[in-house]
């Protein structure tokens, strides 16, 4: 396991104790934990959970029916 050596302000260090207090953990697993879901690169469970949660949820054509006809675009020419 690595060690580290981090640099924070006093306003920053006050807050980062703060929400370690709230968490009920002491600061070094609370940095840990907040390094480990700023580099997290997959979807949390319950974003996952919440796929397809909606059943009847229309298609695209059903949402954009009605609006009618586009504007014409311009040509990146």
């Amino acid at each position: 396991m690595a060690h580290l050596t981090i640099y924070l302000s006093d306003k920053v260090e006050l807050k980062a104790r703060r929400a370690a207090k709230a968490a009920k953990t002491n600061m070094s697993k609370w940095v840990a934990s907040q390094v480990e879901k700023a580099v997290e690169t997959s979807w949390s469970p319950e974003f996952l959970a919440a796929a397809g949660s909606v059943p009847d949820f229309p298609e695209i054509e059903e949402l954009r029916k009605g609006y009618g006809k586009d504007a014409p675009r311009e040509s990146l020419d």
